[in-house]
Parts: structure tokens; C-alpha cells; sequence
């Protein structure tokens, strides 16, 4: 039996043990409400993802062609957001 390959953000929900600092799980809670509460923490983990695959991509780059300034940093952020939120498909993780 083969799994099916599922990217970022795809695929049937599963259930995950997680364990948070009670302040920080009361807070998500009064914000969202407890229905909503899932949802915020895979929003939250998919953001935390695009900005390290970005990140890696970034510093791939930096290792072949040499330094990156922050300006170009932060394009290359605006640039990568546009892109995948148009196409709705997430890169790949190196």
C-alpha cells in the first residue's frame, strides 16, 4: 500500500498530539474561539514552513552567487508570497 504524497497544506485532516505553554493556548482560544482553534495552529505552521523553505532557498542562493541584500530579501519574500498564493501550490522543501 502506498501512501499518497501530499504537499503543504493538502490532504485529509489527521490528529496530532501538541503540546503548547497554557497562556499561549488560552490566548489562540480567546481569539478564535475553541472551533477555530486548529485551524489558526495549521495556519501558523504553514506560514512558519514558507518562511523557512523560502529562507533555504534564499541562502542556496546565497552559498552559489554570494551575498543577498535585505532589500532583495525582502523581494524575493513578496515575489515567493505572490507566486504560490496565485498558483496555490507550495514549493518544495530542500
Amino acid at each position: 500500500m502506498s501512501e499518497t504524497p501530499y504537499g503543504i497544506g493538502e490532504g485529509p485532516a489527521t490528529r496530532v498530539s501538541l503540546s503548547l505553554p497554557e497562556g499561549t493556548a488560552e490566548a489562540i482560544r480567546q481569539r478564535v474561539g475553541k472551533r477555530e482553534f486548529s485551524a489558526f495552529i495549521a495556519a501558523a505552521v504553514e506560514r512558519e514552513l514558507r518562511g523557512q523553505i523560502l529562507d533555504e532557498y534564499l541562502a542556496d542562493y546565497e552559498r552559489r552567487k554570494g551575498p543577498v541584500s535585505e532589500r532583495e530579501k525582502e523581494r524575493a519574500r513578496q515575489v515567493f508570497d505572490e507566486v504560490f498564493a496565485e498558483e496555490g501550490e507550495w514549493p518544495a522543501a530542500s
